[in-house]
């Protein structure tokens, strides 16, 4: 039986860096749950004392915790929002170049999206662009750059045909060009360092596995890490509650001004 799940937290605390407290319990402890019962485990303590000493099975339980469901131009209405509303405001309001964060970026998805964006309507633009995930095997898999058909089926045409080959296994590899324009790395959004100064941070479809507390404590975070006019974009079954607490300005649906 699977007991003690509170000094299980408090292990992986210590083992990891990973606050498991931060995460909605019921769907969290069931992942986990099944992860240990696929191993043979029957108890959070002989669990524990496997992932402490099997490096393989400690990476797989920490790339197991995220939740990577991403497709390219996930709710278009949105990203034309982007386009046409937000990227030219922070234009007007900015120094003539973008610096962004793609945070908890899964397989890459969303900021692909946004360079392919950037080249396509905003070609003289000059922009730095980071994408970040906890999952170090879905930023390889991102690095890589190669997409189920089902992932680039929402992308519109003149992208795809345009930054996409097509393989003979019918998946479809992204430009070098593409890729080159990200730089992602590991990052572990409760715990580590915020950068400073971003014109727009984009993290859609993610927080809504974090607690309320840890939620609040990540958009207060983003808010000091954007430059006074700049946009945070979040995912459509996603609000912040106290935006106005917290110092943002709701623009449209999805997008958070920071207030000067």
């Amino acid at each position: 039986m699977f007991d003690d799940y509170e000094g299980f937290k408090k292990n992986i605390l210590s083992l990891t860096g990973i606050d498991l407290n931060s995460y909605k319990e019921r769907q969290m402890k069931r992942r986990i749950d099944t992860l240990a019962n696929k191993l043979g485990f029957k108890d959070y303590d002989s669990y524990y004392k496997d992932l402490k000493m099997n490096a393989d099975h400690r990476k797989q339980f920490m790339n197991y915790l995220t939740i990577n469901v991403s497709e390219f131009y996930r709710n278009p209405g949105q990203w034309n929002t982007l386009r046409d509303d937000i990227i030219p405001n922070l234009l007007k309001s900015g120094n003539g170049e973008l610096k962004i964060w793609s945070a908890a970026c899964s397989t890459g998805d969303e900021p692909y999206t946004i360079v392919m964006m950037l080249k396509e309507h905003f070609p003289k633009v000059r922009f730095s662009l980071t994408a970040t995930d906890l999952d170090d095997l879905v930023i390889a898999f991102a690095k890589e750059g190669n997409y189920s058909q089902k992932s680039v089926a929402g992308l519109p045409k003149e992208y795809l045909n345009k930054y996409f080959t097509k393989n003979s296994d019918g998946t479809y590899q992204i430009s070098k060009e593409v890729i080159s324009k990200v730089n992602f790395k590991q990052h572990n959004l409760l715990s580590d360092r915020y950068d400073m100064n971003y014109d727009l941070i984009v993290c859609r479809n993610v927080l809504i596995y974090f607690t309320e507390e840890a939620k609040l404590d990540i958009f207060k975070r983003y808010y000091q890490s954007l430059r006074p006019e700049g946009y945070l974009f979040i995912g459509s079954t996603e609000q912040i509650i106290q935006a106005k607490e917290i110092g943002y300005e709701l623009q449209h649906s999805f997008f958070y001004k920071k207030k000067s």
